[in-house]
């Protein structure tokens, strides 16, 4: 039976006034432990428990009037109405078949001979059942008699169920529109059928729904997985290693920066069923799936021979098989980047950067996209998404004018999330007045507080105007107060004004000596230091590791730095590494802090004294609202309105 509950029962969103209130589902039974009724949620697909419910009766009670109204016999019905009457209640979960009609009583004019009628209409006194199928959503309507719905609503009642047709949901019209990962895993060979044996873990399987959307948050793709329930894995037996290798933030930021200062296209491929092409070291057992238990040996169980989405080990087995194959045509992994693979063809270069099972690419060369292209799809089925635009939930615009990347959508989603969609904009993300703790004042909830603080932290990768900001904010999650929450809330305020911001990346960069950022950080130190020369000295050694890094990737990109400029803002920090008459006052320090000092006496670094207004002064301190917005266009980010995105689209076509 249909039943209607209300929102904020649910997930306690905040409609507007204009909007439905409430969730449709069907009734399931009643609590075991309350006076509640179990109803399935159609929207979310969670079973839930509620006495706010309101059960929605009038398609029986259409049913029942049409039984009951005189002359009922000398109307005629759509099969629109037939699906009301006949359609099964599970029919619109599954979105299968359009149209159910049942082939005893369907025929094609309402004026047919009585003889015609008895041929398609099972008698009263019968036990078979009509047979079901599915009509094709571009036939036209079917019409019939109501005198014959009767008499077939009748039979439905008393057939039997033995010879019913089964009904497979997997061969419907909407199904077409699915990519499921079964009839993947009978072409890559994925298992194989075999005996139960004892003293093996078993794992179960579920299946696992989804729609995979772009940036503009348009379902592009429905998706469908046999996904193993990889947390009842053991270790030693089921898998061995699970880790795998990601690519940084800041080595996609480097990516594209290259790309930019190269002015090349970045392109995306995406691999379907990625983890399906990864073999596997170990003996892996899983149950049949639902829906596709072989009748023949229902007590049998699949031995996989490649990784099943799931399994722990499934990103591993994939990305050593995508590896292997990269390796074998030429490519070469970076130094310090696992991620990053690099071939070079006489002055062009071609680039791979992937993460897990999305991949991005480009070349100075055109031709040799191209190439790498054709060889992806020779060995992985793969759909060619064209020019990159959508990358771990930022946004990208490539233009011949550079690379702009935000994360507009993003942004948009958390102040909607979090109801600050009509709060009042602000200047800055933080008040110039300092933020501590305060133990006076009573503690506040700290789900909601946790939960904005999170969805900020992934901002901060296209958004350094925010770090030093959130980060403070979370250094009071274990006991925060008011004054803490409206800290928070202060820098949502700020991302309502500034929304569309980004980082734009033009053909100079950083480190070829143009002024637009690719590395940034804000965090607390993690040791306690004696004197605020030493706590300065930790932060720069910090610094030079960072640029000791990009240093190496950049080496896999063809150049060679030497005498690296770092500018800071104290003298006593710069002195230590250049006058080793300091060690007496020095040597209590942590060891790990002094590899600047040879850096330095190689002359791989140089260090140089500015004064205390700079741009770092951004990720160290709140700061006025002139001073920085100031700072802010001295990093490179702009905000970028709708209208002059489209105008870089047009110019990149």
């Amino acid at each position: 039976m249909s039943v209607r509950i209300r929102w904020r029962d649910v997930d306690g969103e905040n409609l507007d006034k204009m909007k439905e209130k409430g969730d449709e589902c069907i009734f399931v039974g009643y609590s075991t432990q309350s006076r509640a009724y179990r109803v399935i949620n159609k929207r979310t697909r969670v079973i839930v428990e509620t006495i706010h419910v309101n059960f929605d009766e009038l398609p029986q009670m259409a049913s029942d009037h049409v039984k009951n109204v005189p002359h009922a016999t000398e109307t005629v019905t759509t099969s629109n109405e037939l699906d009301l009457l006949f359609s099964p209640m599970f029919d619109e979960l599954i979105n299968g078949c359009t149209k159910v009609v049942s082939k005893s009583f369907a025929v094609t004019t309402a004026d047919v001979p009585e003889q015609h009628q008895q041929q398609h209409t099972t008698p009263l006194n019968t036990q078979t059942t009509p047979t079901i199928t599915c009509q094709d959503p571009s036939q036209a309507q079917t019409v019939t008699s109501t005198k014959n719905i009767n008499q077939a609503e009748t039979n439905l009642e008393n057939a039997q169920v033995a010879d019913d047709k089964f009904i497979n949901i997997f061969c419907t019209p909407v199904q077409d529109r699915w990519e499921t990962s079964s009839r993947h895993s009978d072409r890559l060979d994925v298992w194989e059928l075999v005996d139960r044996t004892l003293c093996i873990n078993v794992i179960n399987m579920k299946w696992l729904w989804k729609n995979k959307r772009d940036e503009e948050n348009t379902v592009i793709r429905n998706k469908s997985h046999f996904v193993a329930k990889g947390y009842a894995q053991k270790k030693g037996v089921d898998f061995k290693e699970s880790s795998v290798p990601v690519a940084r933030l800041e080595a996609v930021r480097l990516f594209f920066a290259y790309a930019a200062h190269k002015s090349f296209i970045v392109y995306e491929m995406d691999v379907k069923t990625a983890f399906l092409y990864g073999p596997l070291k170990e003996e892996v057992y899983v149950n049949q799936p639902d829906g596709f238990v072989d009748p023949y040996h229902p007590d049998k169980v699949y031995r996989l021979k490649k990784a099943l989405y799931g399994l722990k080990q499934a990103p591993k087995a994939w990305y050593d098989e995508l590896s292997n194959f990269l390796v074998s045509k030429g490519f070469f992994k970076g130094y310090i980047d696992p991620t990053l693979f690099i071939t070079k063809h006489g002055e062009d270069i071609l680039l791979v950067q992937i993460y897990v099972d999305d991949n991005i690419f480009g070349s100075t060369n055109s031709r040799l996209s191209k190439r790498f292209e054709k060889s992806m799809h020779s060995k992985f089925e793969m759909s060619m998404m064209g020019e990159l635009k959508f990358f771990l939930g930022i946004q990208i615009h490539q233009s011949p004018r550079g690379i702009f990347i935000n994360q507009t959508k993003y942004a948009q989603e958390i102040l909607k999330k979090h109801g600050m969609t009509s709060c009042d904009s602000v200047g800055t993300p933080m008040a110039t007045k300092h933020l501590d703790a305060d133990l006076s004042r009573t503690p506040v909830d700290q789900t909601k507080y946790h939960s904005m603080v999170r969805a900020l932290m992934y901002l901060t990768a296209s958004r350094p105007d925010i770090v030093h900001a959130t980060c403070y904010c979370a250094r009071y999650q274990a006991k925060l107060t008011e004054k803490h929450l409206t800290a928070v809330k202060r820098i949502f305020q700020y991302l309502k004004d500034t929304i569309n911001i980004g980082i734009c990346t033009s053909g100079g960069i950083q480190f070829l000596g143009g002024d637009k950022l690719v590395s940034w950080s804000s965090k607390k130190q993690d040791c306690t230091s004696m004197s605020s020369a030493e706590a300065e000295y930790v932060s720069l050694s910090a610094c030079c590791a960072k640029v000791l890094w990009l240093r190496t990737q950049l080496t896999d990109y063809g150049f060679r730095f030497d005498k690296i400029p770092m500018y800071y803002d104290s003298k006593a920090a710069i002195t230590i590494p250049c006058n080793p008459v300091q060690h007496s006052h020095t040597k209590h320090i942590d060891v790990r802090y002094h590899f600047i000092k040879e850096k330095v006496k190689k002359g791989i670094v140089e260090l140089f004294f500015v004064g205390t207004e700079y741009l770092a002064d951004l990720f160290t301190k709140a700061l006025p609202e002139e001073r920085f917005k100031y700072l802010v266009r001295r990093l490179g980010m702009r905000c970028l309105t709708l209208e002059e995105l489209e105008v870089l689209a047009n110019e990149s076509d």
